[in-house]
This record gives structure tokens, sequence and C-alpha cells, in this order.
């Protein structure tokens, strides 16, 4: 089965693929979609979310879709990932599946390093807080903590109603158990692993983690916590603008 996914640019020129992060939907990358008017955008929404919710999620079986759709709308094209939190780990998941899927990728808070204890005690507090995000207030609180903007308060609200018990519990499992995959060190992707420089120490470990195995780059956003792209848009667009487009600029030189 397919994603539900939305298109918006230049279809003739390079291919960026945004991945959200788990709770949202493609609605978070509306900012990013004003600003690469000239690239092919590809905005999917991942299983379990918007209008892939008919779908299961797990990191490997969403990777190979992502995959396959990658390559029915590239036709050749130049390809750059960027991932947000459960979208970052995707972009893991995919580069160890696949070494060679694009030219560059963006690693957006990824978690890469388990945590165990936290498993079992999935199941019960979600079942204990769900219920809660049928209120205007709790989806208005969770939000801010995504520093989600008050003109997307209404969608993730909506979002939240929408996204089954089981399905966020089998979405958490997987982002708490997500390792960086062996075959990860292979990938001849150029990767730019960024989070914010107010997230806990071990988003911060992930990302150093990431950064070493893929021999990449590293950058910390200062005075942000999880959800670079919402809380300051501008910096990221330009960070992702000049990332794709100095590695354009060094493959003409090659």
């Amino acid at each position: 089965m397919s994603l539900s996914l939305c298109e918006y640019g230049e279809t003739s020129a390079p291919l960026l693929v945004f991945l959200h992060g788990g709770g949202v939907s493609g609605w978070m990358w509306n900012e990013q979609i004003e600003a690469f008017p000239d690239y092919h955008c590809v905005v999917p929404d991942l299983p379990g979310h918007g209008g892939s919710r008919h779908l299961d999620f797990t990191m490997k079986g969403t990777a190979g879709l992502l995959l396959t759709m990658i390559e029915e709308k590239s036709s050749g094209k130049p390809v750059h990932l960027i991932g947000f939190s459960l979208g970052a780990q995707l972009i893991v998941q995919m580069l160890s599946m696949n070494p060679h899927c694009a030219e560059t990728a963006i690693i957006n808070s990824a978690l890469t390093r388990p945590m165990p204890s936290l498993i079992p005690v999935i199941r019960p507090l979600v079942r204990l807080t769900h219920p809660l995000t049928r209120l205007r207030w709790f989806a208005k609180l969770q939000a801010r903590r995504l520093h989600l903007p008050d003109v997307l308060v209404e969608n993730y609200w909506e979002e939240s109603r929408e996204l089954k018990a089981s399905t966020l519990e089998q979405i958490l499992v997987e982002n708490m158990s997500f390792k960086i995959p062996p075959s990860f060190q292979e990938t001849t992707v150029r990767v730019l692993v960024t989070a914010g420089g107010k997230e806990r120490t071990i988003m911060k470990k992930s990302a150093e983690d990431i950064q070493t195995k893929a021999k990449g780059s590293l950058y910390m956003f200062p005075g942000v916590g999880h959800g670079a792209p919402l809380a300051n848009p501008d910096s990221f667009n330009h960070l992702v603008r000049k990332w794709v487009e100095d590695h354009t600029k060094r493959s003409h030189f090659l």
C-alpha cells in the first residue's frame, strides 16, 4: 500500500523529501514548502498519521515504503532527505537499507540510543494519557513543547484526536527501541546531523553518534529544544538551502 503525500514546487528540479515527526503529519513542513518553490518538494504522511493513518507503522517497513516512493518520484534526479525526530530516525534506517539513495540528508533530532527501561511502561502510560488528546488545552500544551506556531495548533489537535492509542504505542516502542544499524556506516550520502541546543543529553549524544558513524557534519541550533524546524523556520530553511546548494556546487567540480 502506498503513502499519502503532497507535492509542491518545480517538478523538473531536484527532489527534496520532508519527513515529519511522530504525532504530527506533513503540515509541519508548511514553512519549508513556501521557502523552496524552486525545488520539487515531496511531503508524505507517515503510516499512522494524517492521510496514511490506515497504514501500520514499523521503522523498517516505513523506510521500505519511502525508498520505493523516492525511486518513483526522483526519475534519476538528485534527491535530498530532510527529517525531524521520527522522520529523522527513518532517514537513518533508509540509509542503512540503501546507502546510495540520496545525495544529501539532514537528520534533525533523531533518538538513536535505546531506552529499554521505558518500553514496559509505554502501554499503561498511553492508556492513561490518550483520552487527554481529545482536549484542546492538552493539545495546546503539547504543541507548545514542539514549538508549533498558533496557526498550526488546530492541525495538531485534529491530528492528536485521530491518532489511535494502539498506533501511538507502536510508534513509541519503535522510537525508543531504535538504534543505528551497523550498515549505516556504509552510506555514501553527505549527512548533516542537527539538534536543538536545549535538547536532552541523550538527544545530543545521539546526534554525535550519527555524525561519527556517517562521517558527517554536526550543528546545534542555539536556544532551541526539540523542534528546530518549527521553532526557527528561517534558520532551518537557510541551513537546508546552504547544505543542498553547497553539495551541488561541490559536485560540479568533481
